[in-house]
């Protein structure tokens, strides 16, 4: 069963994402500490792709955006 609340909203994870782009250490929107930083590779080197994901995850609530480097968006 997942709780409801261990996510954040679509304008949390906005927020979040669009003070990262800005070059800004996002703090939590739920707890207000910042966030930790995680770049996450993969896909196939060999087949001509390769996605570059960013993982900002909140020590304190463990709540995280996960969201692709180039596109800027939720995955």
């Amino acid at each position: 069963m997942t709780d409801a609340r261990a996510n954040f909203t679509a304008d949390e994870e906005t927020a979040v994402r669009g003070a990262f782009a800005d070059g800004a250490v996002p703090p939590c929107p739920r707890c207000g500490v910042p966030m930790a930083h995680k770049v996450i590779g993969g896909g196939s080197f060999g087949l001509g792709y390769q996605r570059r994901r960013e993982w900002l995850l909140c020590p304190k609530c463990r709540r995280s955006v996960l969201f692709d480097r180039a596109r800027g968006t939720r995955l």
